[in-house]
């Protein structure tokens, strides 16, 4: 076994032949016409899915935003409402029934 190791570490390797084998051309070996046109292929549509995920990540934060405003407009609207509903001398200020201070047929606070 030893003798098989050593002499397999010692034995040269041959050189790699710079030209081709007898009997291949080179158009055998490269990938031609048809493999710089799939290649071409395969770059445009890489190119239009990122155009395209990028059109729609862009499209998604827009809608984002557009909703955050749109809660934060409507949040503004309800304190502007609430400020109104309490000043003094405006209807609904007075405490209902229950005395809990709420007027007549409006929801109760959650705890």
């Amino acid at each position: 076994m030893q003798s098989l190791l050593l002499r397999l570490a010692t034995t040269p390797t041959p050189l790699p032949t710079p030209t081709l084998r007898e009997g291949i051309s080179e158009d055998q070996v490269t990938p031609g016409l048809l493999g710089f046109i799939m290649t071409a292929f395969f770059v445009v549509a890489t190119a239009l899915l990122i155009v395209d995920m990028v059109r729609r990540i862009r499209r998604v934060r827009y809608r984002a935003q557009v909703e955050e405003e749109r809660i934060a407009a409507a949040a503004a609207a309800d304190v502007a409402a609430e400020e109104a509903r309490e000043e003094p001398g405006t209807p609904g200020d007075a405490p209902d029934a229950g005395g809990n201070g709420l007027a007549p047929g409006s929801p109760r606070p959650r705890d």
